[in-house]
């Protein structure tokens, strides 16, 4: 326990004359937050809309009027041929065209259902479907079915209920996604850049021949670290709950406990990449590349991990911001126990012994070092 303090005050006193590394972990998170928190996002609103209307009764100015007034469309243009409707999806002037055929307005007075025209621009696909959703949300507000009518359709009628996030605010699953991101980056940088600087200054040797064990170096040098990531992690949450209404539905202390059991393996991490690079530009870019791409693109954080191919899926299992993300959102959204995620806790255990039990490895041996 002496050498683990010993080595643990040292790598301190590093810390606070390296502007860098705290630069790294205390402001650069934050800063990351603020950039990708409000550039990353699903919701779609004021969506471009320009209208035809042929009818020109008080039903078709009615159900523009409907388009308008709701939070989803901004009327940019009204046209009167066909020529503008192609000129206005061809420029992208408006991602949608709101077409109403003539014999709308009197269809409706007699209770029929009229049929209008909804032409999207799909140059992309995620936009064009999210659009098609607001249009259909639209309709069923302003143009009601005839009770027949829509008992032959419907047998029953559903009324759904969204759990843990009513708006379906898609912030509520980017946010701690970005947590993840964010913690995992700066963890792995700032400490793939330790055990290197040692190389470099040469002070290794001296340290191989000091009278404590490898285990007792490799804790040393990760509790600083994790005290300070935590202390980051920690202030990432707290500023996503004042920028985005992230909720806090779980407990503090199990909040507590798997940000601690992530950034443990995401220190490892960190430090497994110092034992195998020999300088820190090496050492930078191979935590870029082993922190950035998993967690960013095997974790579930944007893409389902459900909709991959089976050998990705399989390769997820050793991406440890998978199991942190999901006992994350289930702590923040769902207020989900620790019985609950225990699963996601025991993965995370097994890889952060795992990347610290190889790493306290290839510093016993002579070439590790």
């Amino acid at each position: 326990m002496r050498h683990i303090i010993a080595v643990a005050i040292k790598e301190l006193r590093q810390i606070r004359r390296d502007r860098r590394t705290l630069l790294i972990l205390l402001f650069i998170p934050a800063f990351f937050l603020f950039l990708y928190g409000y550039a990353l996002n699903f919701d779609i609103r004021h969506v471009r809309l320009a209208a035809q209307d042929r009818d020109g009764t008080a039903e078709s100015r009615e159900l523009v009027s409907s388009f308008v007034h709701s939070d989803y469309f901004t009327l940019v243009e009204t046209v009167s041929s066909e020529d503008a409707v192609d000129r206005a999806l061809l420029t992208s002037t408006a991602r949608a065209v709101l077409v109403i055929p003539e014999g709308y307005g009197r269809t409706a007075r007699e209770g029929g259902t009229p049929t209008i025209q909804v032409l999207l621009n799909g140059d992309n696909a995620t936009t064009a479907s999210t659009v098609l959703g607001y249009v259909n949300a639209v309709l069923r507000e302003a143009v009601p079915m005839p009770e027949a009518a829509l008992a032959q359709l419907r047998p029953a009628i559903a009324e759904p209920r969204v759990w843990f996030n009513p708006e379906l605010r898609s912030t509520l699953f980017l946010v701690p996604g970005l947590i993840a991101y964010i913690s995992m980056i700066t963890a792995v940088v700032a400490t793939s850049l330790s055990i290197v600087k040692e190389k470099e200054r040469g002070t290794m040797e001296q340290i191989r021949m000091a009278p404590m064990s490898t285990a007792s170096f490799v804790i040393g040098k990760t509790v600083p670290y994790l005290v300070l990531s935590q202390a980051s992690a920690f202030m990432v949450i707290l500023a996503s709950m004042a920028l985005f209404d992230m909720p806090m539905n779980g407990n503090w202390w199990t909040l507590q406990l798997v940000v601690a059991l992530f950034l443990v393996g995401a220190l490892g991490t960190g430090l497994l990449i110092s034992t195998v690079a020999e300088t820190q530009q090496v050492a930078f870019q191979m935590s870029l590349l082993s922190a950035f791409l998993p967690t960013f693109i095997l974790s579930g954080f944007i893409f389902p991990i459900a909709s991959m191919p089976i050998v990705l899926q399989y390769i997820t299992n050793v991406v440890p911001a998978r199991y942190f993300l999901v006992a994350l959102r289930g702590v923040l959204l769902k207020g989900a126990p620790l019985e609950v995620i225990r699963p996601q806790l025991f993965a995370l255990t097994v890889y952060a012994s795992v990347v610290l039990g190889l790493t306290v490895l290839r510093l016993s041996r002579r070439g590790g070092a």
